[in-house]
């Protein structure tokens, strides 16, 4: 089974996603969203970038900015 990509509103009323893995575990949370569309906009830049997308590390005080 694939992973998935679930939409939902959080307490203030906006629209998040978060992508779990196929073992259930969540692999990605969004910020928040005001629209669904702006939601569904930003799954769908996941689904283009990521094949593309670079693995960096970065030292510690850039991974906390």
């Amino acid at each position: 089974m694939a992973g998935k990509f679930e939409i939902y509103q959080d307490a203030a009323g906006n629209h998040r996603f978060r992508l779990k893995a196929s073992n259930g575990s969540v692999v990605v949370t969004s910020d928040p969203e005001e629209s669904l569309e702006q939601c569904m906009k930003s799954i769908e830049s996941i689904r283009k970038l990521a094949p593309y997308a670079q693995v960096q590390e970065v030292p510690e005080a850039q991974a906390m900015a």
